[in-house]
């Protein structure tokens, strides 16, 4: 297809067609923005993952606190969570593990932001350039009847120029929501991945935490060497 012609089907288009167009713009950029957000997050959790679990398995919580605050990664806020918890556990009575299951859940929420853009895109614009085709349509056969009136020739191959015409917003409603949808599914694999990496990061956490060794206590002073320190302060 040439340029003049792609041009002359977007005029014929009219609004119908600026509007798959725009939608078309938008489920790119969301796109893109979600894959610049998710880029490296499962390999930035598991870093951490591996770092907090080292710390833990020395029953160093406060190293593996720290690690989890320098952190950028996503499972840094599960972490913190589950810390936060457990310096109140001993006063409120609660659980880690509900703790690190909400924060897990809004890190969730957080990875799909965005992501109905595409699906609403995906599932109205086949509409959209099907009411453009009716409206396309409903106007050639209006053209048609002034044609007929005014004692017009132009007769059924009018009508079928017309309708090839008015096809042309079908199609592109189409492709829309293939690109769409394309993109919401990748994006839906993608993060069901993750929150399972998340998930089980989460319980291997928890369990840790439950775990942890506990630090040795600092040894007391023989009674010998107490007895020497009195006699010599005497």
């Amino acid at each position: 297809m040439s340029l003049n012609e792609l041009l002359h089907y977007l005029r014929l288009g009219g609004v119908t067609l600026a509007i798959l167009l725009l939608a078309s713009v938008v489920a790119l950029g969301v796109a893109i923005e979600r894959l610049i957000a998710l880029w490296g997050v499962s390999e930035r959790s598991r870093t951490l993952g591996e770092t907090v679990q080292k710390h833990l398995l020395r029953g160093d919580v406060a190293a593996a606190r720290t690690a989890a605050e320098r952190s950028d990664a996503v499972a840094a806020d599960i972490f913190l969570a589950g810390f936060d918890r457990m310096e109140r556990v001993k006063l409120n009575g609660g659980g880690v593990e509900s703790a690190v299951e909400r924060e897990r859940a809004q890190v969730g929420l957080k990875l799909r932001r965005n992501l109905w853009v595409l699906a609403t895109i995906g599932s109205i614009t086949p509409f959209v350039g099907l009411f453009g085709t009716v409206a396309g349509i409903m106007k050639s056969f209006k053209d048609l009847g002034l044609d007929v009136d005014a004692g017009g020739t132009g007769g059924t191959a009018a009508v079928m120029t017309g309708i090839s015409e008015a096809l042309v917003a079908t199609a592109v409603g189409i492709l829309v929501a293939v690109q769409a949808m394309v993109f919401y599914n990748y994006f839906q694999a993608r993060l069901s991945r993750v929150l399972v990496e998340l998930r089980l990061m989460g319980d291997e956490f928890v369990e840790l935490l439950k775990e942890r060794p506990t630090p040795p206590a600092p040894a007391a002073p023989a009674p010998e060497a107490t007895a020497r320190g009195d006699a010599s302060h005497a």
